[in-house]
């Protein structure tokens, strides 16, 4: 998933009102932060098959230390450490959802190619992105929603507010869209480097978004 991730982001900021949404999408995407880092050091390996699913041509044959189920169950309680040791309990099991939403996430949409536990030779994945139609719509219907539940919960203050927030939606969405209909990348690196590079970017965007989209009271 791509925007599926963020929707979860979006609607945990109702849940965890205090965690800054750049906090709740860095947990998110934590295992997409990694895996682009552990390609470029050489740690994960991937290429790009054309047709390998019909949503992605991603192969993604050895990330276990960015993905596995026990590695992710790993970085949800690190991520989630600092709310814990502020004795912020709700927000940091909110965080570490988050954070292992990813894994849930992408069990449904991967080919299988999610190992349990690295070094493992069982993997998993329930095929999502074999069906453009399917894969498609559960995530467009997911991010819609994950959209309306955050506006709902919160309320903007200014134009970034509205026209930031519409704009983010916007870009996210043609990525993701790009990347379901347009050419496959030229190669596994760029993939890595884009991500490294557009991470970044949109956290800063969220934390713009945050501070004009303050929590309601309702």
């Amino acid at each position: 998933m791509f925007v599926g991730h963020f929707a979860v982001g979006f609607m945990a900021k109702r849940a965890a009102p205090s965690v800054s949404l750049p906090a709740l999408f860095a947990a998110v995407v934590f295992a997409d932060i990694l895996w682009p880092l552990f390609i470029v050091l050489g740690v994960e390996h991937a290429r790009i098959v054309p047709g390998i699913t019909a949503a992605s041509p991603l192969d993604l044959y050895d990330f276990p230390w960015s993905h596995s189920l026990l590695t992710s169950l790993v970085w949800s309680a690190l991520f989630a450490a600092p709310w814990f040791v502020k004795r912020r309990v709700r927000d940091g099991l909110v965080v570490a959802g988050c954070v292992f939403s990813h894994f849930v996430l992408d069990l449904v949409t991967h080919r299988p190619d999610l190992p349990l536990v690295p070094g493992g030779d069982a993997k998993y994945g329930f095929g999502l992105w074999n069906s453009v139609p399917l894969s498609v719509a559960v995530e467009a219907l997911l991010f819609a929603a994950g959209v309306a539940v955050y506006v709902r919960a919160t309320r903007a203050t200014g134009r970034w507010g509205t026209w930031g927030l519409g704009a983010f939606v916007a870009v996210m969405t043609l990525s993701w869209l790009s990347g379901v209909f347009g050419p496959p990348p030229p190669g596994i690196q760029v993939v890595a480097v884009s991500a490294l590079v557009f991470v970044p970017i949109t956290l800063v965007w969220a934390r713009a978004i945050d501070r004009a989209r303050p929590v309601t009271n309702g």
